[in-house]
């Protein structure tokens, strides 16, 4: 939250290290390694940086389709993650057991992997087909707001100025 008198950018009684005391805008990109490379050059002339914070705004979610799902590939993928978790169960039967480890990691590995297919599979028939694809995502920022403290802005701004290719914020 950048709320004015919100704290002093530092962690304090009460203070929270994400706000500012009374934010002004510095400078605004259109992607974040600009926003840093400005803040690294104030870095560089010694300005308190510890007085600004670099904000995404505008976020949008974007999703990259990795590819089709059918279901030969949600078995594996569930036999693959249950006989994981198989093996997993296994090591910490084997830590508690006097037994032989061998038949025990291969049984709950058996296991493991025959549970994950049948979850995997009640779960995609529980789509009944709405969803046939695989799928990340990410949310990102289309902009990047450079602010800092109202008692610093004016400095900041001088020092940026010298920054080369560097525009004037119409906002500030």
């Amino acid at each position: 939250m950048l709320t004015p008198g919100a704290g002093s950018g530092a962690p304090g009684p009460g203070g929270n290290p994400l706000r500012l005391e009374f934010p002004q805008s510095l400078a605004v990109y259109d992607d974040y390694a600009a926003a840093q490379r400005a803040v690294d050059f104030l870095s560089d002339r010694k300005f308190p940086v510890q007085q600004c914070m670099i904000v995404g705004t505008d976020l949008k979610r974007v999703e990259r389709i990795t590819g089709r799902l059918t279901t030969g590939k949600v078995a594996l993928g569930g036999a693959a993650s249950g006989a994981w978790l198989g093996l997993f169960v296994g090591l910490l039967f084997v830590l508690f057991t006097t037994e032989g480890a061998l038949p025990i990691l291969i049984s709950t590995l058996i296991f493991g992997a025959l549970f994950g297919v049948i979850w995997s599979l009640v779960g995609y028939a529980a789509t009944r087909g709405r969803r046939d694809f695989s799928s990340i995502t990410q949310v990102i920022a289309t902009r990047y707001e450079v602010l800092v403290e109202h008692k610093v802005a004016a400095q900041a701004r001088e020092l940026l100025a010298q920054l080369p290719g560097s525009q004037p914020n119409p906002f500030a």
